[in-house]
């Protein structure tokens, strides 16, 4: 018997027995290491490599080199070279039209899973680096032409021999992104200051918006769904802007509640006051509170633009009162106007909120029998999720600017199971460390040679704050099934989102230039 020091106890006949069973212990053990050597065979099917033929070592070791089992798997046809399983066109006759719930994610059975490996366009060059992809990549990378005959007016992109450029253009861009983002800066003095850090473009197109809005520090996730011709994901992340795929139709987009600083609907064809506004009340839901939603198109400036909208005057501007309408009754409040830009507001405190408890409110305050930010699957509810009273130093007015945020510990830490501001610090120092070990290992990491990275199993972000100063941006992924620390990272002025990594992820084949995992087979082994 032992003390709790692990020091021996007073009984005389221990050290008598010791030798015995230290003995049959390496008797065991021997045993265990000959059975395993006989029933291991050269006529097993799986290939063994031995990796000290590809890792060498500077010293001679007297250790058996480590073997790897690797299976080796078929390439899938060419038609699957832009595959993605969970929002797959071939099986979306399967599912409704009604609110194009057949652009939602419905992943295959295993029965249906592909276990073969993606292949690349024909052509498929290595892609253009960062910052000049930005402006160009090449053609047989995304060879989608349909944006580019269908759009050319808009001047969303153009082809010009191998590759496309994008010059800025868009639906609502006809002087060019950067014009309109002045525009949209004068507007919200908050996006010059670093008091807005994230937002999200919703039907982002290919991303101009979200590729323009990375020279003035604000760190945008572009989503738009699968689709057959236009692959706006896919040209977004060629072009080394964050992006993801998805659609909101009927469940929660895959991020927390109160997340994001401002989010941005351009044209989008969100049909905003249909099905009682439940898509502004997702919008309501993932922004900060104080944060601000930005809506250019139909209805704004309906009085100059409706004879371009193929509709009448009368009917426009019955829209946009509904829309205001609305957006007041879930305490939104009209923040600016100018041409076809409008930003309102989400209120900064919970005390507008209090008018929906009144019997006849539409829409009503969500009870708590729902987390607000369960995300994974979960469908919309039609009420508004109130920001809770805890959280003051998150709202817009308190939350640290950019680029102070990043380091100081988020107060929404303290939902976090064992989440406290010494397990922050530490989590930032130990990543600061590893990042440093991580470049002596891939000289690549930190030059332009790697430019979409994926934290796939993140904490508090740290990995992703330790990379910050390198032309990179990191896809931070919280599972499903971890501690939810989503918030946190969000509250750092960094981006991410929910995922199950038994499921395919949100994206299109060949979109990221690095994975980094800590700790997620171990998490995962027991699934």
């Amino acid at each position: 018997m032992k003390h709790k020091d692990g020091k021996p106890g007073s009984h005389p006949d221990k050290n008598s027995r010791a030798f015995p069973m230290a003995m049959m212990f390496v008797v065991l053990c021997g045993l265990s290491f000959y059975l395993g050597g006989i029933f291991c065979s050269e006529r097993d099917k799986i290939e063994v490599k031995d990796v000290a033929k590809v890792v060498s070592s500077p010293k001679e070791s007297s250790v058996a080199p480590l073997q790897i089992k690797s299976t080796a798997f078929p390439e899938c046809s060419s038609d699957y070279q832009d595959y993605t399983p969970c929002t797959d066109p071939r099986r979306w006759k399967k599912y409704g039209n009604h609110r194009l719930t057949f652009m939602e994610r419905h992943c295959p059975p295993v029965f249906e899973r592909k276990e073969c490996l993606v292949p690349p366009p024909e052509g498929y060059k290595p892609p253009i680096t960062w910052p000049k992809s930005r402006d160009q990549c090449w053609y047989r990378n995304v060879p989608y032409d349909w944006i580019n005959k269908q759009k050319s007016n808009q001047n969303w992109l153009r082809k010009e021999g191998e590759k496309f450029l994008f010059p800025g253009g868009g639906t609502m861009f006809p002087r060019g992104v950067g014009a309109y983002v002045d525009l949209m800066q004068d507007l919200i003095p908050e996006m010059k200051d670093g008091t807005i850090r994230t937002a999200i473009d919703t039907g982002c197109g290919v991303a101009s918006w979200g590729g323009d809005l990375l020279d003035r520090g604000i760190l945008t996730v572009s989503l738009a769904p699968r689709d057959n011709h236009e692959a706006q994901v896919q040209f977004a992340l060629e072009r080394g802007i964050p992006a993801i795929l998805g659609i909101i139709s009927t469940q929660r987009l895959p991020f927390p509640s109160n997340a994001f600083d401002m989010a941005h609907c351009s044209r989008c064809l969100i049909p905003w006051t249909e099905f009682g506004g439940i898509y502004l009340l997702e919008v309501h839901r993932i922004l900060r509170p104080g944060g601000f939603w930005v809506l250019s198109g139909p209805p704004v400036n309906y009085e100059n633009r409706w004879r371009g909208w193929n509709t009448t005057v009368e009917e426009q501007k019955s829209d946009y009162e509904k829309l205001q309408e609305l957006l007041t009754s879930m305490c939104f409040k009209l923040y600016d106007k100018k041409d076809d830009i409008a930003v309102w507001q989400k209120a900064s405190d919970n005390s507008c909120y209090s008018k929906l408890t009144y019997p006849d409110a539409y829409p009503p305050k969500c009870d708590d029998s729902l987390e607000p930010d369960s995300a994974w699957y979960t469908p919309f509810r039609p009420c508004v999720v109130v920001p809770s009273p805890r959280i003051k130093k998150s709202v817009m007015e308190s939350i640290p600017k950019w680029p102070q945020r990043l380091h100081v510990t988020p107060e929404r830490i303290l939902d976090v199971h064992g989440g406290s501001a010494s397990a922050f610090k530490h989590d930032d120092s130990k990543w600061k460390i590893r990042a440093k070990h991580y470049k002596k290992l891939l000289p690549a990491l930190g030059s332009n040679k790697i430019r979409n990275v994926m934290d796939m199993n993140t904490v508090y972000g740290g990995f992703a704050a330790a990379v910050i100063d390198d032309p990179l941006w990191v896809m931070n992924v919280v599972s499903s099934y971890a501690a939810n620390t989503l918030p946190v990272v969000f509250d750092r002025g960094l981006i991410g989102t929910f995922h199950d990594w038994c499921e395919a992820f949100s994206t299109y084949p060949r979109t990221y230039d690095l994975l980094h995992l800590d700790g997620l087979f171990t998490a995962e082994s027991h699934r």
